[in-house]
Formats: structure tokens, C-alpha cells, sequence
């Protein structure tokens, strides 16, 4: 069953980057659909798949929220952070199109999958076969992979934030580092995610997860508008051109998926 978990997982990730991306809540849902499934057929109950601590998990969720909104703020205000919000996949979108990206794509096609499969199902799997530790270090591990598709386009959407991961200069990128430095801090973010989901349910990581990505939407955009920061490109906000994104991606912060 946990193999299938992974394909099921594997099959969604190609079909939200590179094939389908705009379909990407409609894929997503089925394969959280199918994954609950087979986890529920596994003998694991709703609480063992983290639906635990309703309350508690939407406070600490909501106060992480309030958090990622106060450091963006402080991020686009600092001329020498600010560059880290200017990425083209928000950027080059038309308004409709950010609306769509922040209130659907991320949410369906992006936060329930990713929640669901790798702190819900695939945690609980290896949790019951092999304990909390290794869930923690198998799961958080296979979603440092997922994001190899999304980092090769972030190198190119986002130098001054594939430059900060991949610790080179935006000037002369190397996309493998870029990937490598992406798996390794989406592993690490991983680990903080199943340590909330242990702690306060998969609530409290789904809306941390949710507001490091939709809000990047907004901030990018906020971004734009401000001062052009000086040796920096300043990327056009045309409004109608719309590129293919990495599925229901990561555009700014996006460490997380």
C-alpha cells in the first residue's frame, strides 16, 4: 500500500507540472481522494491521519498565518529582500489569473495534496509500520523530491531566490544546485510540518503551508510596485501574458511547496 502511495503521489507531480497544470485541483483532489483510501483501508483511523485537535491546530494554524504575513511585509520593505519576492510566475499573470492561483490553485491543487499525502496518509503508513521518527524522515524526504520539477523553473522565474538556495550569485545560476538546495530545504520545511501535524494536527501545517503560497501571490505583487531596488531587473507586470506555471507551484517563499 505505501508503494502505491508513492505512485500515486509520483503521478500527480508530472501531471501538475508538466502536463496538465491548470487542472491541477482536479488531479490533486483525486489522488488525496485515492490516498485516503487506501490509508483507510490500511486500518487507519481519521485521527490517525492527523484530522485531530480541531481547535488548538486552527489557532496555532492562524497565529503561523499571521506570521508569514508579518515577515513578508518586513521582506518587500527591505530593499535587500525585496528582490526575493519578484518572481515572474506571479508576476506575468493577468489579476484573474492570481485570483485563481491564490484562491484555488494553491488550496486544491497544491496545500490538500501535499498535506493529505505527505503529513496524512503516507506519515500515518510508515508511522505504523515503523514509528514517528521514520514517518518523519521518509515522508519529509519524499517531499524534498517532489519539488525537483518546481525548482528547475524557479532558477529561471526567481534568480535572487534560486540564488539564495542554491547559495550562488543570481548572475551565474547553476540549476542543479538550485535543485539540490530546494529538495534540501523542502525536506527540512518538511520535518517543521510533521512536527506541527504531531503536535496540533494537520490542520495547524495546512494553513502555514497555505499562507507561504497564496500570500507569496499578493506580496510578489506588492513587491512590484514599490521602488525598483538599484542593480536588480525589475520584472514586467504586463497582465496578460500567461506563462505555464510549475502546476498549482510555489511562487514566492516557496521553500514549502
Amino acid at each position: 500500500m505505501l508503494l502505491r502511495s508513492i505512485a500515486v503521489l509520483a503521478a500527480a507531480n508530472i501531471l501538475n507540472n508538466k502536463i496538465a497544470p491548470r487542472l491541477g485541483p482536479l488531479t490533486s483532489t483525486v489522488a488525496t481522494a485515492a490516498l485516503v483510501a487506501m490509508a483507510r483501508r490500511s486500518g487507519l483511523s481519521w485521527q490517525e491521519l492527523g484530522f485531530e485537535h480541531g481547535r488548538r491546530g486552527a489557532v496555532a494554524g492562524g497565529a503561523l498565518a499571521a506570521a508569514v504575513a508579518t515577515v513578508y511585509t518586513v521582506g518587500i520593505a527591505s530593499p535587500r529582500t525585496r528582490p526575493l519576492f519578484l518572481d515572474e510566475r506571479a508576476l506575468s499573470l493577468s489579476r484573474a489569473r492570481v485570483v485563481e492561483e491564490a484562491l484555488l490553485q494553491v488550496p486544491l491543487g497544491t496545500v490538500l495534496l501535499e498535506e493529505m499525502g505527505f503529513r496524512g496518509a503516507l506519515y500515518a503508513m510508515v508511522r505504523q509500520r515503523r514509528g514517528t521518527v521514520a514517518a518523519t524522515a521518509i515522508s519529509s524526504a519524499l517531499f524534498g523530491l517532489w519539488h525537483i520539477l518546481p525548482a528547475i523553473d524557479m532558477a529561471r522565474a526567481n534568480p535572487a531566490l534560486g540564488a539564495l538556495t542554491a547559495g550562488e550569485s543570481p548572475g551565474r545560476l547553476d540549476t542543479a544546485r538550485v535543485v539540490a538546495g530546494s529538495v534540501v530545504s523542502t525536506a527540512a520545511a518538511g520535518v517543521l510540518f510533521c512536527e506541527l501535524r504531531r503536535h496540533r494536527g494537520l490542520l495547524t501545517p495546512a494553513m502555514l503551508h497555505l499562507s507561504t503560497n497564496s500570500l507569496g501571490y499578493l506580496f510578489a505583487r506588492i513587491a512590484a510596485k514599490l521602488k525598483p531596488v538599484p542593480g536588480t531587473r525589475e520584472p514586467a507586470v504586463s497582465g496578460t501574458r500567461e506563462p505555464a506555471l510549475p502546476g498549482a507551484g510555489d511562487p514566492v517563499g516557496g521553500g514549502a511547496g
